[in-house]
């Protein structure tokens, strides 16, 4: 019991110093790349959980989703550089955050999976840029 314990302990410890070193090396098209990674996990947990009637999971998803696009995607947007790109992001991460919200309080899994179709493009867009040389080395 107590071996199980250590090496369940030793693997979370040894998966947080992983993710940590990704962090740490990460070029800022990575960073992002890695929130809409986590976006996505989330809210495909969420509506998983939602399925499955799974109230608490469901609740704990889509915040995590809210603090994902709020915390980390919105505050990331630069007004001054991005422009209207920028305004425009922010916007439809509010517009998102709003849904999801609503999706929560509702039980409503119409309005997740319409997040999910408005910000289906702007993942696979930054996944292509992502993948870039360019985008790589920066």
């Amino acid at each position: 019991m107590y071996t199980s314990s250590l090496n369940r302990h030793a693997a979370n410890a040894y998966k947080q110093v992983g993710v940590q070193s990704v962090v740490d090396g990460a070029s800022p098209h990575t960073l992002i790349q890695l929130l809409f990674d986590a976006l996505e996990a989330s809210l495909n947990a969420a509506k998983g959980a939602m399925q499955r009637r799974d109230i608490e999971e469901k609740g704990r998803q889509i915040g995590k989703s809210v603090r994902i696009l709020e915390e980390g995607l919105k505050a990331a947007l630069d007004p001054v550089q991005g422009g209207q790109i920028a305004e425009n992001l922010a916007s439809l991460y509010d517009y998102s955050i709003a849904q999801l919200t609503l999706a929560n309080v509702r039980n409503d899994l119409a309005l997740l999976e319409n997040v999910q179709s408005v910000l289906a493009p702007v993942m696979q867009g930054w996944r292509e840029i992502a993948s870039t040389p360019a985008a790589a080395g920066q």
